[in-house]
């Protein structure tokens, strides 16, 4: 499995650490619904309710599979193995990327403006030169707008681990 790929899954954990207390719990998932809304309050309530879903159900199969004990925590390690199988959360991730890039397109034309992608990303946690660099690697138009398909196959692809030199690997702060 390429090192890219737990350091992706490193990286995500700490985004998803919204409340930094060290372990993903229910609380981290609704803070992140939050956050991600906040920044969204002008896309449709249908497309608002799917991301939510979608975190929701993050938390639901993170929780149902990896937490053993019943305690209601997920620790680095438990996450770090559950994202990098493909057969255990390939699925989540595929619902989550589509909800997450249909925010970013309110008006429905197809396409996400590279301010929306950037104020979605921010909500989530991740570094603003990061962010513009993975933008730029998604080849935007002459407008400066990617498409809704392109941003939804680059999160799935950032959660596949057999996956290398992918355009989300710019996210990872120092990419070796």
């Amino acid at each position: 499995m390429p090192h890219l790929a737990y350091q992706r899954a490193a990286l995500v954990f700490t985004l998803f650490d919204a409340n930094d207390n060290g372990v993903l719990d229910a609380e981290d998932f609704d803070l992140m619904t939050e956050r991600v809304l906040a920044v969204a309050d002008d896309s449709s309530q249908a497309d608002r309710q799917a991301l939510s879903d979608s975190i929701s159900n993050y938390w639901e199969v993170m929780a149902k599979t990896l937490d053993v004990n019943g305690d209601g925590l997920v620790t680095p390690t438990e996450f770090r193995g559950f994202v990098l199988n493909p057969d255990l959360f390939g699925a989540t991730a595929a619902v989550f990327a589509d909800a997450l890039a249909k925010l970013g397109d309110p008006d429905g034309d197809g396409l996400i403006e590279r301010p929306r992608f950037l104020a979605l990303m921010t909500a989530i946690g991740f570094e603003k030169p990061n962010i513009e660099a993975l933008f730029n690697a998604f080849g935007p138009d002459a407008s400066d707008r990617i498409t809704v398909e392109v941003w939804a196959q680059g999160i799935r692809d950032y959660y596949s681990p057999e996956k290398v030199g992918i355009a989300g690997d710019r996210l990872v702060a120092n990419p070796v």
